[in-house]
Order: structure tokens, then sequence, then C-alpha cells
């Protein structure tokens, strides 16, 4: 009897065991692709056009729960850890160390993709007198070379400051004249008091110039124009826009990737289907970022006209 009753314990443990993981494979929700409650963590260089992705899915699925948070690059990843994330939106896919991570931690590797190309805008103040930027000149501002002061969207956290480390730096320190604000709406809000300053932002919170706020702060701030290093002209400079980014004319363009802890398909699978299918493509071409998923028929261009300000 003893034996028996041991046997079944044992039984129901494995059982248990065995729920609990899949469990943690982000179902405990019991969601489907259209209902459900999941969170989610992006990184707030995208807020503006999340929001939108977000809203239009809400009005099409009544019954679809999607909590966003808006936070630095870094701890969108912290939160990918927890079993309470479901889903981070952020501009890097995960490293070969994190794949491993989460092999082990989950027995696979979350799903990831590019859904949409966004890009590092320099934005300057409307009476700055100097717009034209080479890279060479960023790297030299940013690293304290030239002192004039540099506004962040806040500390080394965030995808805008990794990007920039990454990319015009090349792994060197910032320099002293560099200013971290409280986030990208902060930026925009320095820049449009300070004439000599230089700005780095993420493209969805100043690109769109159907979203009356951001067609307001164009009456305070621009755009700074950056060398094209692919263009077989020399002597191009380009603003951050769906072509120059489309067609590799704008130096600092950067992916957006959604990367999705799901064992089996979810409200986490329902959204991530949302953004890459035509009506979410569509959102990030109405907010003026490259969709990825969408095909854009190439078309000549007078690429010398992205120098007039």
């Amino acid at each position: 009897m003893t034996q028996k009753i041991s046997a079944i314990f044992l039984f129901f443990f494995i059982g248990f065991t065995v729920a609990c993981k899949n469990n943690s494979s982000s179902n405990l929700n019991n969601d489907t692709n259209q209902s459900g409650t999941i969170y989610i963590s992006v990184d707030e260089s995208f807020k503006p056009v999340i929001q939108q992705q977000l809203l239009v899915f809400k009005s099409s699925y009544p019954d679809a729960n999607i909590v966003a948070t808006y936070k630095s690059e870094v701890d969108c990843f912290r939160d990918l850890e927890k079993d309470s994330t479901r889903m981070i939106l952020v501009a890097r896919k995960l490293k070969p160390n994190e794949d491993t991570f989460y092999k082990s931690k989950l027995d696979y590797i979350p799903k990831q993709d590019v859904v949409a190309f966004d890009a590092v805008a320099v934005i300057i103040n409307i009476n700055a007198k100097d717009s034209l930027f080479t890279l060479q000149q960023l790297k030299d501002i940013l690293s304290g070379k030239n002192n004039i002061p540099a506004i962040m969207d806040g500390n080394n956290a965030t995808s805008t400051v990794r990007f920039l480390q990454d990319n015009i730096l090349h792994g060197e320190n910032f320099g002293k004249n560099v200013v971290a604000t409280s986030g990208s709406e902060a930026v925009v809000a320095a820049i449009a008091t300070m004439p000599n300053a230089i700005g780095f932002v993420g493209l969805s919170w100043v690109g769109n110039n159907d979203e009356p706020k951001q067609k307001e702060q164009l009456k305070k701030i621009k755009f700074a124009l950056i060398e094209c290093t692919t263009c077989e002209e020399e002597g191009v400079f380009t603003k951050p826009s769906q072509s120059t980014i489309t067609f590799n004319q704008y130096a600092l363009a950067r992916p957006l990737y959604y990367i999705l802890k799901e064992y089996a398909e979810g409200l986490g699978s329902g959204f991530k289907n949302f953004m890459t299918n035509e009506r979410g493509q569509l959102i990030f071409r109405r907010a003026y970022l490259a969709p990825a998923k969408m095909n854009l028929i190439k078309r000549s261009s007078a690429i010398k006209e992205e120098i007039s300000n």
C-alpha cells in the first residue's frame, strides 16, 4: 500500500514539474493570438510608434490586453529574464551567450526578427549655424575633442548611447561634454532651447510630420545632415527618412527587433504577426520608419536635394 501511494505521489510530482516548466514557456495566462493578458518591455526610443501599433491592435482585438512599459535597452533585456515578461522590442538581437542562456533556462531560444528600420536622428536648434556633420566630426563631439554640448536620452544603458559608442566611437569613452537627460522627449526639449548643442534621439520621436506634437516641435528644432558613406559621389549629406534608411544612405540607421518568449503561439505571437503583416508594416511606414517586411519599389531620386534645409 505504501509503495502504491509513493508511486502515485511520484507520478503527480513529475506531472507538476513538467507543467511548471511549460508554464515558464509563457503560457501562464492560457492566452490566444487575440486574447489574454501579457507584459512586454519596449525600448523607450521606439515608444511613439509602438504606442500606435498597440492602439490599432487593441481596437482590432478588444479581448487582448498587452501591458507595455518603456525603458532603457539594458532594462528591457533584464526584464526578458523574468517569467512575467513575454516580449521585448529593442534595437539589437540576442548575442550568442544570451542564446545559450535561454536555451538552458527554457529549453528553446526565443524567437526574434527585425520588424522595421529606425535611425538615430541628429537634431539641432532651428537657429543653429552648423547643420552638416561628417562621421569624424560626430566622433570629435562625442569624444569631447570638440566641446559642443551633446545631449543624450540617458546614461550608457540606452540603445542610442550603445549604438553611438559602437558605431561612432568604436568603444571609446564619451567626453565630459556629453550630457544625459531623462529620456527622448527631454532631449528634444533641451535642443529647442540650446542653439549651440547637438542632440541624439530615435527617429520615432521627431520624424512623423503627420503627428501634431512632432510637427510643432519642428518649429524649434531641425535635422542635422550626416555624411553619406555609401553614396558614389563625395560630399553628399543626408537626413534620416524612409528613403535614406531603406537605400542605406543614412549612416545612423538601426534595426527594430522583437524578441519573443513563447513555446507555443499565444498573444505575443499574435502581436508579432500583426507587426510583421500588412497593417503593422503600414503603421511603421506611416510613422516614417522603413518597414522590414513590406516590399518597397526602388525609384531614382535626386539625393543632392537632401543637402538643403
